[in-house]
Parts: C-alpha cells; structure tokens; sequence
C-alpha cells in the first residue's frame, strides 16, 4: 500500500509542478510496482491484460512509457484515458460505498449531483 501510495503522491506532485518529467517516471514506477505488490503479480497480469481491456491497459502503459521517453504531459493524458478505461467499472462500486458514508453520502444525493454521480 505504501508504494501505490508513495506512487500516487508523486504523480500528483509532479503535475503540480509543471509535469515533472522525473517526479512522474519515479510516480509510474511506484504506483505499478505497488499494485502489483498489493494484488500480487499473477492477478495484476490478469487484470492489464484481458482481452476486453487491452485498449485501456495500452494507453495506460504507452502513457507510462511515453513519461519515461520525456514527453510528460502527452503521456499524462494518455495514462489518465487508459487509468478511466482500466477502472471504470470499479467507479460505480465506489460511489455507492461513498453514498453510504454520513457526510459525503448527502453531498452526492443533492439533485444536481446525482445526476452527474
């Protein structure tokens, strides 16, 4: 977990800071690396690459090695496309676990929300 954290802050740092090429490349390793640590190798390759999501997991990675090339901001774009094709079926899962949470759960009910969420 601490990786796939470790992973995501640099990410995030990196576009703060103007799409850092080497704060990215240090983020995407991290965050691949602790994935696979978290869910273990054999799942992580199941789930990069089953037929119905090896659009997503090439952009997701071309993303990535596009970062580590240096051309961080098309490589950015690429990754966040392929991130939202590779875990779009988790995000309907996460909002419902949200809704349940007392203070977030009201926010996403409000009538202009919800229609979104």
């Amino acid at each position: 977990m601490g990786l796939t954290g470790f992973g995501v802050f640099f990410l995030f740092f990196g576009m703060i800071l103007f799409f850092d090429k080497a704060l990215l490349a240090i983020g995407n390793i991290l965050f691949v690396a602790g994935l696979s640590f978290v869910i273990g190798l054999e799942r992580t390759f199941r789930f990069f690459f089953q037929k119905h999501k090896m659009k997503a997991t090439s952009f997701f990675l071309g993303g990535v090695l596009i970062v580590l090339i240096g051309w961080p901001i098309v490589g950015v774009v690429l990754e966040v496309y392929g991130f939202f094709l590779l875990f779009r079926g988790f995000f309907p899962v996460a909002v419902g676990f949200i809704r349940r949470i007392p203070i977030l759960g009201s926010l996403l009910n409000l009538p202009f929300i919800s229609g979104v969420s």
